[in-house]
């Protein structure tokens, strides 16, 4: 006995995939829904967010046991207000005073508690302009 695959099946698997695409698409152009600002505009939010700065030091503390402490203030714009961090997890070896990193995590009693595996540095060689030679 032959058994035909219904065209209905088909359509509706299709039509799965198509939605769940678009699904994909929306999330990954609209970045997880996680705003991102800098330091001086931390007080205005309430939640999580991605916090965007420059380390200021010192830098203390261990990432992996009691957490490593440090500062991060404005990129461009505000550079007199800094938020104190602590994180906890894999560090970067970018990682320093001076360097802008992206952190996600929530503020809790005036500090910025990271999420463990957030920290992304940039690095200020791609964001520089080129020299050129004379």
């Amino acid at each position: 006995m032959g058994h035909q695959a219904s065209p209905a099946r088909l359509v509706i698997a299709l039509s799965v995939a198509a939605v769940l695409a678009i699904f994909l698409l929306y999330t990954s152009i609209a970045g997880g829904g996680n705003p991102s600002i800098q330091p001086s505009a931390l007080a205005r939010h309430t939640g999580k967010v991605q916090l965007a700065g420059r380390v200021v030091g010192p830098v203390s503390g261990d990432a992996h046991a009691s957490g490593l402490r440090f500062a991060l203030r404005d990129v461009q714009g505000d550079r007199s207000t800094a938020v104190r961090v602590v994180y906890r997890g894999s560090v970067p070896d970018l990682f320093r005073a001076g360097r802008d990193i992206v952190v996600t995590g929530r503020v809790h009693s005036g500090t910025f508690l990271a999420e463990p595996g957030t920290m992304i540095t940039k690095c200020p060689s791609k964001y520089s302009p080129k020299k050129s030679g004379a």
